[in-house]
């Protein structure tokens, strides 16, 4: 988290100097920062973790919202055409993720996808309910969810 903190000021100075603040300016930054950084602490271990999880938050950023775009317009053409091909049920998926925290973000980025909606959690947080639009095959829904899940807890562990 400190590497991150370090990352987010080098960007911010990096923006200072150049008197422009915009977005693309700052990712900038932030790319320019992520390298200084990469050179200056590659021999500390927790610095190692940082490194290897920028890439990895940033392929779940696109996996994300390639999803999200998925399931925006599956949802959308079942709104607009005559015949739906809803196909309701609820699903327990059985969970790898233990914190609070983590169950929270898993839970949360599942109901922000269009179709499907996290219900409740077991008392013992092994298993996660969830009502799916579209449950034409469970294995594969569970699959499907199973890879978000691996994905975000590669960036929170």
């Amino acid at each position: 988290m400190i590497a991150l903190t370090w990352n987010f000021f080098l960007a911010i100075i990096w923006a200072a100097l150049w008197s422009d603040f915009s977005g693309v300016n700052l990712l900038v930054g932030f790319v320019v920062g992520y390298l200084v950084l990469a050179i200056a602490l590659r021999d500390l271990p927790d610095f190692a973790r940082y490194v290897s999880k920028v890439p990895r938050t940033i392929s779940f950023f696109f996996y994300f919202n390639r999803e999200l775009i998925k399931s925006n317009l599956k949802v959308a053409y079942d709104v607009l055409t005559r015949t739906h091909h809803m196909k309701p049920g609820v699903i327990a998926m059985p969970l790898e993720a233990r914190s609070d925290g983590e169950i929270s973000i898993v839970a949360n980025l599942i109901s922000l996808t269009p179709g499907t909606l996290s219900l409740d959690v077991s008392s013992d947080r092994r298993v996660l309910y969830i009502h799916v639009m579209y449950l034409t095959d469970e294995a594969q829904v569970v699959h499907e969810i199973k890879d978000l899940e691996r994905r975000i807890l590669d960036i929170l562990r």
